[in-house]
């Protein structure tokens, strides 16, 4: 039996389709999906959700968690945490599978040890094609490099406490386990007799990367944070990780008590000082009681008054701009509020940032 494991957020219908028609076709049907809607929008989620009950190996499942910065790594984890033994495939939405796959991929299947595959890659041309599996054009292939797409014994990965939820929005999660896995023992195989997965292209998360504040999170140099993660995992030999909890994603309840909030906000102006009170004094001191941040632009910063003085050299305030604002607090988070209930929301439009939490 294979597991296999995809964790989804907001993609397109198609390329789901694609992923799970593959999946249709296999040989060996001794496997199931998990599959794992970590806070898509309503409207996508609920496309999604038709979808799959088109294919009986599916199980669907949704995390309110749209107001959150994407956490592969808790997403797998709430599956991982609850499967028994065996062993459990983390796919992508992008793949689409040899037919043989499964089939394949039980016969690798062996105590103690992990196995991932080598890919190939499609052109932008090539996948807006649908073929068989044989029939697509190969751009490129991946190398060792590229551990994203892994089969590991169940045992081995609950004895690390799963995917390290460190890792927030893109990068490193992938080669972090098996960096840890390493460290506890487990032997890791590449197989790359032949190729058994296509991987449909899609512009890559930095390509995306904005200046500005949007409300599809975003947080300058994560990947640069998450590759010092990494190296810190495999120069300090780490095995477990995900110390306090692990696979618990915000509930459906607590989502509803944070959005419907009705106490007063405590409304914090981008000034430097009232930022770095937010996040070293303020922060700390949340409890099990709910509370809610909101940061907006000082309309002094603005004003010709403040220019004046300015251009005369005199004293005048220090500000932070929301950009700034947002990738420290959700770096913030990440370090140190990531396990707390939370909704995180960017409002464009009114240069607004809303931060809602409460600890668990």
């Amino acid at each position: 039996m294979l597991e296999i494991i995809f964790p989804y957020r907001n993609r397109g219908i198609e390329r789901v389709k694609k992923s799970l028609d593959a999946l249709a076709n296999q040989t060996n049907k001794n496997f199931s999906v998990h599959f794992v809607d970590y806070g898509s929008d309503i409207e996508t989620a609920k496309q999604v959700e038709v979808l799959i009950q088109n294919y009986s190996f599916a199980k669907y499942q949704y995390h309110p968690t749209n107001f959150q910065p994407w956490n592969k790594s808790r997403a797998l984890n709430t599956v991982i945490k609850q499967l028994k033994a065996g062993f459990c495939f983390v796919a992508d939405i992008d793949m689409i599978f040899h037919p043989e796959f499964v089939a394949r991929a039980i016969t690798l299947q062996k105590e103690n040890t992990a196995t991932y595959f080598k890919v190939g890659f499609l052109s932008e041309n090539e996948t807006k094609y649908s073929k068989q599996f044989n029939a697509y054009s190969i751009n490129f292939e991946s190398t060792h490099e590229a551990t994203g797409l892994t089969m590991f014994p169940v045992k081995a990965l609950h004895e690390v406490k799963g995917f390290d939820e460190f890792y927030h929005f893109w990068g490193a999660e992938d080669t972090d386990v098996h960096v840890r896995l390493k460290n506890d023992g487990c032997k890791i195989v590449y197989y790359e007799k032949e190729i058994l997965l296509l991987h449909q292209w899609h512009k890559s998360y930095r390509s995306k990367e904005s200046q500005n504040i949007t409300s599809d999170l975003q947080l300058g140099g994560v990947v640069r944070l998450n590759h010092q993660h990494l190296m810190y995992a495999g120069f300090n030999n780490k095995t477990s990780v995900n110390l306090c909890k692990w696979g618990e994603p915000l509930s459906k309840e607590n989502y509803r008590s944070l959005m419907g909030f009705s106490g007063e906000s405590k409304k914090i102006l981008n000034r430097k000082e009232a930022i770095d009170f937010l996040l070293f004094c303020k922060l700390p001191e949340v409890d099990k009681t709910v509370m809610r941040f909101e940061v907006g632009l000082d309309d002094f910063q603005n004003s010709i008054k403040y220019k004046v003085k300015r251009l005369l050299g005199k004293k005048t305030p220090s500000y932070y701009t929301l950009k700034e604002v947002n990738d420290m607090l959700l770096t913030h988070i990440i370090a140190f509020y990531r396990d707390y209930d939370y909704i995180y929301r960017v409002f464009e439009s009114e240069n607004k940032i809303e931060l809602t939490l409460k600890k668990p």
